[in-house]
């Protein structure tokens, strides 16, 4: 059976898992954590992702990400990439370190956010790494330890996590712990990490229960979420993959992108790869990063080839974009009808 595209949006939660390929270490030592924790410092900020929870066990690790204008493929492209590239230099060891696949699960944040960042955070006591609560409240290789004040981590979101605990930090740190220290005797959690159907209904138990009343919930291996968020998520993911076929059948690519941005800003369609910055050449920009991105769908890292700039420039762009064509109308399809 073919695998399904990932699903993806700005300012969706995502739960991200990669393991080593056939199961390999894919940390042997903290020189290795230290430098997956260091482009994770690097790369989250850039890319205006936030972090809720994570935890490095030898042979995978785990993310809780809320992306923003970067797709989560993107910024795990590059995470993978880059951290295996110096695995190997370090190890002097050459070939695949990740399995060709990771794992994104796109979440319901209101119905999950607490519960996988418990589950996310409890992975070093439930893998042994630490023996207790206690020791995994310093331990340094899980997010746990910065929602403790144990470790002070700036591209780690803990006031976003605190917050759902209380008002005040030290109740809503030790709300928080409380939370975490019921979550031990839960042990492993499959329905949030694999099994749709399963997730949303809580098990097995609650789909059969659910069958039993005459209730049938809409399901994917990709979300985790009750039925409704299924049904919207699949809904306007379908709508998004209808509307860029449509586009991409009628001729629609970056090269035309450019000519209409170049039109409607009275510049050369040529000057939008040159190195001016004039007002109109950036607005040109902003445009065809914008269109690309949300109405093509094309990844951050082909526009930027195209256009002869950053991945960087073009998040921005695509970010100043959404206001842009909203302010002044300047909508794809409206474009390519007036044409």
């Amino acid at each position: 059976m073919p695998r399904q595209a990932r699903i993806d949006a700005p300012g969706a939660l995502h739960h991200v898992i990669a393991r080593g390929i056939d199961r390999c270490k894919i940390f042997r030592d903290d020189a290795d954590r230290d430098d997956l924790l260091l482009r994770l410092g690097r790369l989250l900020p850039e890319t205006e992702t936030s972090c809720y929870a994570w935890a490095l066990i030898p042979n995978h690790f785990h993310l809780l990400l809320k992306t923003g204008n970067v797709p989560v493929a993107t910024i795990m492209r590059r995470l993978l990439t880059g951290y295996a590239a110096g695995f190997n230099r370090r190890h002097r060891r050459s070939g695949h370190l990740f399995q060709n696949r990771y794992k994104s699960i796109l979440c319901q944040e209101d119905a999950y956010l607490s519960e996988l960042v418990r589950y996310i955070h409890l992975n070093p006591l439930r893998a042994r790494i630490v023996r207790d609560l206690e020791t995994l409240d310093s331990y340094p290789y899980a997010g746990h330890c910065a929602l403790m004040g144990k470790q002070k981590i700036d591209w780690q979101s803990t006031d976003s996590v605190l917050t759902l605990f209380g008002s005040k930090l030290s109740h809503a740190r030790s709300n928080y712990h409380n939370f975490v220290a019921e979550g031990v005797e839960q042990g492993r959690r499959p329905e949030l990490v694999g099994g749709g159907l399963i997730r949303s209904a809580g098990g097995w138990s609650g789909v059969q229960q659910l069958r039993k009343n005459g209730i049938y919930q809409k399901s994917d291996e990709r979300i985790l979420g009750d039925s409704t968020f299924v049904e919207s998520v699949l809904a306007e993911t379908e709508e998004k993959m209808a509307s860029q076929y449509a586009l991409k059948s009628k001729g629609i690519d970056l090269p035309r992108l450019q000519r209409l941005a170049a039109a409607l800003t009275d510049i050369s369609p040529e000057a939008l790869t040159g190195p001016s910055k004039s007002r109109n050449i950036v607005k040109a920009r902003i445009l065809v990063c914008y269109w690309a991105a949300r109405d093509l769908g094309l990844t951050m890292t082909d526009i930027a080839r195209y256009l002869k700039i950053s991945v960087p420039t073009v998040s921005i762009a695509v970010k100043k974009g959404e206001t842009l064509v909203r302010e002044e109308g300047l909508l794809l399809q409206d474009i390519i009808n007036a044409n």
